[in-house]
């Protein structure tokens, strides 16, 4: 386990954004060059839109197709996530949760993740408390303390950067402690937690 904090660990970004240029991607993407000041990694995106026909075939007929298949393999190899979905209806979004569903069960079992999401305006901050958090406790995720939420007005306003800074750190020091995929050991969540008060 001490061999894998010199080597460069692998980060992998979800993000559910749908629009072109897209909030969502933007700030899945900071969050991500935040992490990279903090640690080596290697990067991999995922984007969900490019996956929805995949992920509704995967539910009709329990097959991942090529491009699903390669995103799962790579959410389960990863030793951290950055997860932003934009919300909808006062939640995540149901391609987001739809992606999610169709992950092996023990997937992000012990896994840091970052949750962000992205809105029109501050009233639906609380989705990473009401949704999110949830959903990712649920999937055994182990997820930082600090989640990051961007209303329309939070883009260049003061205290969004700080957000950001502080989440990628949290995760950046709980990534070196993400089980790896060949190991049947996940590290206990208490000691998850020590890492991140050294």
């Amino acid at each position: 386990m001490n061999d894998r904090m010199n080597d460069r660990m692998k980060l992998v970004v979800v993000s559910a954004g749908l629009s072109i240029p897209s909030s969502t991607r933007l700030l899945a993407d900071r969050l991500a060059a935040a992490v990279g000041r903090q640690t080596p990694v290697a990067l991999e995106v995922v984007e969900l839109r490019e996956l929805a026909v995949e992920i509704a075939h995967n539910f009709t007929n329990g097959f991942a197709g090529k491009h699903l298949a390669a995103a799962q393999d790579a959410v389960a190899g990863a030793d951290g996530l950055i997860v932003v979905t934009p919300v909808f209806s006062a939640s995540y979004s149901g391609l987001f949760k739809s992606f999610f569903d169709v992950l092996d069960k023990d997937a992000l079992a012990g896994k840091p993740v970052l949750i962000g999401a992205t809105g029109g305006t501050g009233r639906h901050s609380l989705v990473l408390e009401h949704a999110l958090r949830p959903l990712f406790a649920y999937l055994r995720a182990v997820v930082v303390p600090t989640g990051v939420y961007a209303a329309s007005q939070d883009w260049g306003a003061d205290g969004l950067a700080a957000r950001i800074e502080r989440a990628a750190a949290e995760l950046a020091a709980l990534m070196p402690l993400a089980p790896r995929g060949d190991e049947d050991t996940v590290v206990p969540f208490a000691e998850q937690l020590a890492a991140l008060q050294r």
